[in-house]
């Protein structure tokens, strides 16, 4: 493999995830962390640890000259960015290429294409593939009532720059748009200074489907399937599983060759993810927006098809083909992962911080585990809530729901609160046992339940 030397520009499990897929191949690390994360699991691991900054994100982990004065001094010829902070960031993707660091992800005109919801939808209508209708909005009362009557209520106000849920509000009655407008621009603004905003039909009954996607720098594409992340609170990801328990064959194919056709059109290279929206009354499936890095939840397709994600974006990334065809990747059993958070779901989900005084994690075959937390360590209020991942396969959906189970139960944290018990909760619901999900399903049925 070309790549030497990668810097791990993220912290906590991403970290060391992207740790272990490089000295799997023999590739060395240097990890960064700020000053709250010194003695984290990433340092442990890494070849080399360089101190970015203080604890503050903005003076170290989205410190973009930081990084790139570390890549440099400690001789790294790649840079790995993880999910969030920079990973989405194409002035960054563009400013590793002229100091010859080659950014592990894709170009950064191919970032800005899709970064943005409004021309990655424009993009998508270009190429054929059904978006969500809707249209955007130039801030008057008339250019709001047009797109109102066009497509009717309940619609979706969303902003064009970022996602997480920001700026993301429904209406449901006439007399409440301008008000969504308002709060939803400032709100966009001050997370992404970016106010933009278009609006879209409301689908009472949707499933959020994703799909995996990997490109090479030759024109090949492949997808590893779907994967339903329906299950969610206000638009935040809790339980991704894969296959899709809605998705019948044709249904899945239609939604696996939108997303082929779109990363292929750009001239996609390395991992993304195509999100959609799946009509449950007419079968449909919408294009909703593009992840232009590995996700969160990349695991599932990992452990469905028998493929390293991270493997595959390091061999794109040193200028190799794709090392399997659309033909040679199969899918086996079902997955289904938790997001174990350092939240309070009895109390609003509210994120807290505070030291790990026990961490007893499961185990058992077909059982994975993505962390970084030790017993004893300190969850620091700076950064994402995520503690781990956890990751179950079964030869059937049954078994691993049954699987699930036992591992939610095994699974003992205890000095900061998570979202364990609400896992635990869900697991038993008979909806969610029988996939009668939509995406507001947790926000109406959640009652803050403790754990049995």
């Amino acid at each position: 493999m070309a790549i030497r030397r990668v810097l791990v520009a993220n912290r906590g499990e991403i970290a060391v995830r992207i740790i272990r897929a490089c000295r799997d191949v023999g590739i060395e690390t240097v990890a960064v962390f700020s000053e709250a994360d010194r003695d984290t699991l990433a340092t442990q691991l890494a070849d080399k640890a360089v101190c970015i900054g203080p604890v503050q994100a903005k003076h170290s982990y989205l410190n973009a000259d930081a990084l790139l004065v570390t890549a440099l001094h400690t001789g790294c010829d790649a840079l790995h960015p993880g999910y969030g902070f920079l990973a989405e960031n194409a002035e960054f993707a563009d400013e590793c290429a002229r100091n010859g660091i080659q950014f592990i992800g894709p170009r950064g005109d191919t970032m800005r294409g899709l970064g943005d919801k409004l021309p990655a939808r424009e993009t998508a209508e270009r190429l054929g593939i059904p978006v969500v209708p809707g249209g955007t909005l130039d801030g008057s009362a008339a250019s709001a009532g047009a797109v109102l009557k066009q497509i009717g209520l309940p619609l979706l106000v969303k902003a064009s720059a970022g996602g997480g849920g920001r700026g993301l509000r429904r209406v449901d009655d006439s007399a409440d748009l301008a008000g969504a407008l308002a709060q939803s621009a400032a709100e966009a603004d001050a997370a992404f200074g970016n106010p933009t905003l278009y609006v879209e039909r409301y689908i009472e009954r949707g499933r959020h489907i994703e799909v995996q996607i990997v490109g090479d720098r030759y024109g090949n594409v492949i997808h590893l399937f779907e994967r339903d992340c329906t299950t969610q609170r206000r638009y935040q990801k809790l339980v991704e599983e894969a296959p899709s328990p809605v998705l019948d064959d044709a249904a899945r194919k239609a939604i696996t060759d939108s997303a082929c056709r779109l990363a292929r059109g750009m001239g996609y290279e390395g991992a993304g993810t195509v999100e959609f929206l799946f009509d449950l009354d007419t079968g449909e499936h919408y294009f909703i927006e593009m992840n232009t890095r590995l996700q969160v939840e990349h695991p599932v397709s990992e452990l469905l098809t028998g493929l390293d994600l991270v493997r595959l974006q390091l061999l794109v990334a040193s200028g190799e083909p794709l090392p399997v065809s659309q033909d040679e990747v199969t899918m086996s059993g079902h997955v289904i992962e938790f997001r174990v958070n350092c939240e309070d779901p009895g109390n609003g989900f509210l994120p807290a911080a505070g030291t790990v005084r026990r961490w007893r994690p499961p185990a058992g075959p077909w059982v994975r585990l993505d962390t970084h937390m030790e017993q004893g360590q300190a969850v620091p209020p700076y950064y994402d809530s995520l503690l781990a991942k956890l990751i179950v396969w079964g030869d059937t959906r049954e078994q691993a729901l049954e699987r699930s189970r036992r591992c939610l139960a095994e699974f003992a944290v205890d000095g900061v609160p998570t979202t364990l018990p609400f896992h635990s909760w869900l697991v038993a619901q008979p909806d969610f046992i029988f996939s009668n999900l939509h995406t507001t399903w947790v926000d109406g049925n959640w009652k803050g339940a403790r754990r049995p």
